[in-house]
């Protein structure tokens, strides 16, 4: 028996909201794995390279927007969605068709929750990293914005929920990094561990010898051989490495930011 039309339960519509900057290599990919939703965002802070050429294609909700920090630009985004139900996903992540199914049945949910964290399959080039603390790496990116939106954080951002956060089973593909140079390049490490630095400054943190010393330390200890980084391969012991290194990398320069205030 053919169900009546006026019984089906109305789906809601979705906004995926990106943030880029100088993202051309990744976010052709990235906006085509989004076409299933209804409208597409992109919140761009001063490109010089293809990437705004490449998202007109897929989209003409192309926006320029001035660099605040990552909580502040993901807010920018959502802020700028027609929908209330908002996915957000990076340039160098990928939604497979198996989420994109299992978001479209969300949608026609009457119990949908204000907010889902989606689990996480991360990749070095070709190689998926189980171990290091990068998986299963459940981060919310699929909610209704009149009841959540970002943190102000400039790194480290998350979604603030008022009420229940329920998890989706399939994975988002992040693809993280191109190979184990692209994972160490000095580029990303700085720009990561100055937004570290001044957040941490600007809240009153301030740095020690042993801030230089035990952290580093303790912090590949923790990836290689607490969180099985040794199980990773190569792989696994450059993520370790690299943990350390921007560790170190965000302590002195809160060290250096602390001087400069004195």
């Amino acid at each position: 028996m053919k169900v009546p039309q006026e019984s089906l339960p109305a789906r809601r519509p979705v906004s995926a909201v990106v943030i880029a900057l100088n993202e051309e290599k990744n976010i052709a990919a990235c906006l085509e794995s989004l076409r299933f939703a209804d409208e597409i965002v992109v919140v761009d802070s001063g490109s010089t390279d293809a990437t705004r050429d490449i998202a007109r294609i897929y989209t003409d909700k192309v926006f320029d927007v001035a660099w605040k920090g990552f909580g502040p630009q993901k807010q920018a985004a959502v802020d700028r969605a027609r929908h209330d139900v908002v996915l957000n996903v990076d340039c160098d992540e990928r939604v497979p068709p198996e989420l994109a199914e299992e978001i479209g049945q969300l949608l026609s949910d009457p119990g949908m929750a204000p907010a889902y964290a989606v689990p996480r399959r991360t990749f070095v080039g070709g190689k998926e990293i189980r171990h290091c603390g990068w998986y299963p790496d459940r981060t919310i990116r699929l909610f209704d914005r009149t009841k959540s939106r970002f943190s102000p954080d400039l790194v480290h951002e998350r979604v603030v929920v008022s009420g229940e956060t329920r998890l989706l089973r399939n994975h988002l593909l992040h693809h993280s990094f191109s190979g184990i140079g692209d994972l160490l390049s000095n580029a990303k490490m700085n720009r990561y561990s100055d937004l570290s630095a001044r957040q941490m400054f600007e809240r009153g943190r301030r740095a020690g010898l042993l801030d230089l010393t035990v952290r580093p330390a303790f912090a590949f200890l923790k990836t290689y051989l607490l969180r099985l980084g040794c199980l990773d391969g190569v792989e696994g012991l450059a993520i370790s490495v690299s943990t350390a290194l921007l560790t170190f990398t965000k302590y002195v320069k809160l060290l250096e930011l602390g001087r400069k205030r004195n």
